[in-house]
């Protein structure tokens, strides 16, 4: 464990993706990496999958038994604009992140080009410009089955950095009580949830997280309208019926007593800063501590199948 600085400075970027386009979405990437660096950001965190986009509102042609060619094709363009890790988009984002010198998360699809899976990805980098933490969705919810895999048993992360332990959840992922723990067990104080989900609710499970965790929790979701969509797909009618807001965003910061540091944001894209007191994990953890004196080990034991 480094030396903890008990000030830090965080960027939460709720931003729109140019959708279906990887080449275009990491220009934009890497803008806003610029942008938050100059305003002295020392962490900066993207949504779930924005590069390229979370495709809501896609069939794919998927019912149960059978598939469409037409829907292949659609997914297909998914395919083609998602992110191989290493690449040279990772590169040019790490880039970004050293000159900066600060660490980024961002959330994107990944393509194993060996066995053509595709996987909900949070990626890390550090200062250096290095990845330095690489988590992927353990559990797609629902049917984005249908698009990704599960993400492999070594998938919980988390990097030990000068602000403390940073650690990151995928939205559903964070309805895993045995997930939290985990994160929990390792000392997470800067708890990062990208996600897709953008409703009231979701913001209960952030300020629970915050208060069970007793750390600070960064939520950030994208903000999306239906007209950014291209119009290029097989199955662009499957948008038809949906309001032109897709996802109103909601993104926010909470403390280790549950309160917003920053509120959620809704109907907007925004860059939103918050200067961290990391002093506030320790007092918080006073008098609950979820993995040390409040814990039970004679009773209850967490046990995590890290490969």
């Amino acid at each position: 464990m480094k030396d903890v600085r008990e000030n830090c400075r965080v960027a939460l970027v709720q931003a729109s993706p140019v959708l279906f386009d990887k080449d275009a979405t990491v220009k934009k990437t890497i803008s806003l990496i610029e942008e938050a660096g100059d305003k002295g950001a020392d962490i900066i965190i993207f949504p779930e999958s924005f590069i390229p986009c979370y495709p809501r509102g896609f069939s794919y042609g998927f019912v149960v038994g059978s598939r469409t060619m037409e829907g292949r094709e659609d997914w297909k363009i998914f395919y083609d604009n998602s992110v191989v890790v290493p690449s040279k988009d990772t590169d040019e984002i790490g880039k970004a992140a050293k000159k900066v010198g600060a660490y980024v998360g961002i959330g994107i699809t990944e393509r194993d080009s060996r066995n053509c899976t595709l996987y909900c990805t949070f990626l890390i980098f550090g200062p250096t410009g290095e990845i330095v933490g690489k988590h992927r969705k353990m559990k797609p919810t629902g049917s984005e089955r249908l698009i990704w895999g599960d993400g492999h048993s070594d998938s919980i992360t988390t990097v030990d950095t000068e602000f403390g332990t940073m650690g990151s959840l995928i939205c559903w992922e964070n309805y895993m009580p045995l997930a939290r723990a985990a994160l929990y067990e390792r000392g997470v104080s800067i708890y990062l949830a990208p996600t897709a989900d953008n409703r009231e609710e979701w913001q209960i499970t952030m300020r629970h997280i915050a208060l069970e965790g007793r750390c600070f929790v960064i939520g950030c979701n994208q903000y999306v309208n239906k007209s950014m969509y291209p119009n290029i797909f097989n199955y662009q009618s499957d948008l038809d019926d949906l309001p032109e807001e897709l996802c109103p965003g909601g993104s926010c910061i909470v403390n280790p007593f549950g309160k917003y540091v920053v509120e959620p944001i809704w109907n907007r894209e925004e860059i939103a800063y918050a200067d961290l007191d990391l002093g506030q994990v320790p007092l918080s953890r006073m008098d609950f501590d979820p993995s040390g004196h409040y814990a039970r080990p004679d009773v209850l034991e967490l046990i995590v199948h890290d490969n």
